[in-house]
């Protein structure tokens, strides 16, 4: 057996691949079951198990690699690493979708969001809803939509890469 010392590198890349991939293929799912352009909190919520789930599982397998050891910094790089991969392979599906497969993903997504804010704030004047309109459709722009998938990402991976850290560090013995 090879009793190299783990590479973080190696770790990111794999696991974010890995991320990357079973993200692709919920959304993939979720676009054949025309769900892929309504807010359901729990795709959201089942994208966060995953996230997890796969985060904490690249903690674990890194630190039984490094001898038990893993600090808390590592994790966040590990962590932050996974995220911005898995980022980046759900940009490139995202303009996949929005140029490719449904070109009407934003317009329906849009119209969705506006449906639901006529009918949560029925006495909302139309110069209000027009406004909201307009600071939507700036937002899905495919650079600014881009922006905030990345950002939101590693804000998540961040988050979730401190607890799990903190959960799972076990320092070196001086």
């Amino acid at each position: 057996m090879d009793n190299q010392n783990p590479s973080i590198k190696t770790t990111i890349i794999n696991f974010g691949l890995v991320l990357g991939g079973i993200t692709v293929v919920f959304q993939l799912m979720l676009f054949f079951l025309d769900m892929h352009y309504k807010n359901d909190s729990s795709v959201g919520i089942v994208s966060l198990v995953i996230m997890i789930g796969l985060l904490l599982y690249a903690f674990i397998h890194y630190k039984k690699s490094n001898e038990g050891f893993i600090s808390l910094s590592e994790a966040l790089k590990i962590g932050l690493g996974i995220a911005l991969i898995s980022a980046l392979i759900g940009v490139v599906y995202t303009q996949i979708l929005i140029n490719f497969l449904d070109p009407d993903t934003m317009k329906k997504q849009l119209e969705l969001s506006m449906e639901t804010l006529r009918s949560k704030n029925p006495e909302m004047p139309q110069e209000a809803l027009d406004s909201a309109r307009s600071i939507q459709e700036k937002m899905s722009s495919p650079l600014i939509l881009s922006a905030v998938q990345i950002i939101f990402a590693l804000f998540i991976g961040f988050i979730i890469s401190l607890i799990g850290g903190l959960i799972v560090k076990k320092s070196r013995p001086e």
